[in-house]
């Protein structure tokens, strides 16, 4: 008795249809790689949506405007300009201003880690994917084959062997389809996280920069009277 059947002939049927047809001919491995790209998808959509918002709402003229008030010395202005941004760059500069007379850089490196742990939410999801469904498309040829094989044994049943066959080759495609669906999104995504943290490096290098300057105008203003004979 066969395992699995043979192909069906799908000529004239929906789209719906072959889909059924093949996930049912690609064994009982294609439950788990349907879960598994149900979640890939989920997550490549959430971050599209994710990295899209924040997107606009970066406020480029805002963080210059903020340099501008450091660069006078007017830090509450400063900060009351940065207070209510959806910028993550001028987020962390709220931030290091909010401790500039102890621990700025560690407030900087604070806010900047809780920035990009939020753009790099379900990266690690993704990197199981990838990895995890060629794997299940693997374990589907391995018991494809294993049907085949037993189908083998005694009388020669032609529709078992290619039903197992074909079991294997569904089950490995659709694992490969999978991990390749996900790894594009996955690179570009780790790029995007790259290049956040490159700004957010850069805004908070720029803004102790200018904070040291400004102490050093200060304490240079502050030691010339005192040279005056």
């Amino acid at each position: 008795m066969p395992l699995i059947a043979a192909a069906p002939d799908l000529s004239g049927a929906s789209l719906l249809d072959i889909t059924s047809s093949y996930f049912h001919r690609g064994g009982p491995i294609m439950y788990p790689i349907v879960i598994v790209s149900i979640i890939a998808l989920t997550v490549v959509l959430e971050r599209i949506f994710w990295w899209s918002r924040e997107g606009a709402r970066k406020r480029t003229a805002t963080l210059n405007r903020v340099y501008d008030a450091v660069q006078q010395g007017d830090l509450a202005q400063a900060s009351l300009l940065a207070g209510d941004s959806t910028d993550p760059r001028v987020r962390v500069i709220y931030e290091g201003l909010n401790h500039h007379h102890e621990s700025m850089q560690g407030a900087l490196q604070l806010a900047a880690a809780m920035e990009l742990q939020r753009a790099s939410r379900f990266l690690p999801v993704m990197d199981t994917i990838i990895t995890l469904a060629p794997l299940l498309g693997l374990l589907g040829t391995v018991t494809g084959i294993m049907g085949a094989f037993n189908a083998v044994q005694g009388e020669l049943n032609v529709d078992a062997v290619s039903g197992g066959i074909g079991e294997a080759l569904i089950a490995t495609a659709c694992g490969l389809a999978i991990a390749m669906f996900s790894l594009i999104p996955y690179n570009f995504f780790s790029s995007k996280v790259e290049f956040l943290k490159f700004e957010l490096e850069t805004a908070a290098t720029n803004l102790e920069v200018m904070i040291r300057s400004l102490g050093e105008k200060r304490a240079g203003a502050v030691a010339s009277p005192a040279t005056k004979p």
